[in-house]
């Protein structure tokens, strides 16, 4: 792919122009227990308060916002386990438009429920024996609905870059930077603000053990596709990245780093019972790694990305009673 086909940080700015007075300035919080034990000072930028919970309204919102009159009318589809299903399901409900969503039936109920009530007419799929694409595109073509994919839409990306945008125009300059990965748009949009404020900052996507995808494209150079993922962090269970998320990802990051469910679970609970924060398994996915580097990141200024707090919470009390 070309890169002049990308989106670039103009197209952040832009997107945060549209997302001013519509999405949360979500807060950056600190943990001195934690900059204590690293010898580091960790910044959390709170995609957990955004709205609808999560990082995803910003891309959703951005996306629907520009779309034409006829657009409007006839509607938005996509395809999404939860967070991007409600960013879809409030970002057409305040621009007065219908959306349809075609979701996973292990879906969290918490997320399903979350999406209707904005509004949002829902589809269910087997995650396993069905492709959610095709079902979108079908959906798309027979109702003439526009079709706005989770991750690997030029928008959605530049919206979504608008969290490490905001995190440092308030922190400033930072060494490394950690996103949670799924599908990429989240670490893509976060490549194209780092960049932009901060061209030295080391640039880390994270994803779980089994649902490494990410490292194993970055590594190999090429988009490589796996089974779906079993994981707690139902977020990132996506089976590839994009072709515009991996062009980003490629020319701009550092690395791709895993860790395992115990250590989501162990960080889940820091933020629990040291910050007072409920995230979720795969908005845990950055601390979990900044843990893991522990003493490598002695002196250093380090900024994680919270990307959401939308999970069930008797699963969530199981988690970590179990830790």
């Amino acid at each position: 792919m070309s890169l002049s086909a990308l989106p670039t940080f103009d197209d952040v700015q832009a997107a945060a122009a549209r997302l001013d007075g519509h999405a949360h300035r979500t807060p950056v919080l600190r943990s001195r227990t934690l900059d204590e034990a690293l010898g580091a000072q960790v910044f959390f930028k709170c995609e957990n308060q955004q709205r609808i919970g999560a990082f995803k309204f910003r891309g959703a919102f951005n996306a629907l916002s520009q779309f034409d009159a006829a657009q409007r009318r006839a509607g938005v589809v996509t395809f999404s386990s939860g967070n991007h299903a409600q960013a879809i399901a409030l970002s057409a409900r305040l621009l007065g438009m219908p959306a349809v969503v075609v979701m996973p039936h292990d879906a969290p109920a918490a997320k399903r429920e979350a999406t209707e009530g904005y509004g949002a007419e829902v589809i269910g799929y087997d995650r396993v024996k069905e492709d959610r694409l095709a079902i979108g595109r079908d959906l798309a073509a027979r109702r003439g609905l526009t079709l706005i994919p989770p991750f690997d839409h030029p928008d959605v990306i530049a919206g979504q870059g608008t969290a490490a945008h905001e995190l440092l125009q308030d922190v400033g300059a930072l060494d490394a930077l950690f996103t949670p990965l799924g599908g990429g748009g989240l670490l893509s949009g976060t490549c194209l603000a780092a960049r932009a404020h901060a061209p030295d900052v080391r640039l880390y996507g994270v994803e779980p053990e089994s649902g490494n995808d990410g490292q194993q494209s970055l590594r190999a150079g090429r988009i490589i596709s796996i089974p779906t993922p079993a994981t707690i962090a139902d977020g990132v269970q996506s089976q590839s990245l994009g072709e515009l998320t991996f062009g980003i990802i490629q020319r701009d990051v550092t690395d791709v780093l895993t860790v395992t469910e115990e250590e989501i679970v162990a960080a889940m609970r820091f933020l629990a019972e040291r910050m007072k924060l409920v995230v979720e398994p795969s908005g845990c996915l950055g601390l979990a790694a900044v843990r893991q580097l522990g003493e490598r990141l002695r002196g250093q200024r380090v900024g994680i990305i919270l990307s959401g707090g939308n999970v069930d919470m008797a699963r969530y009390g199981a988690w970590l009673a179990a830790a």
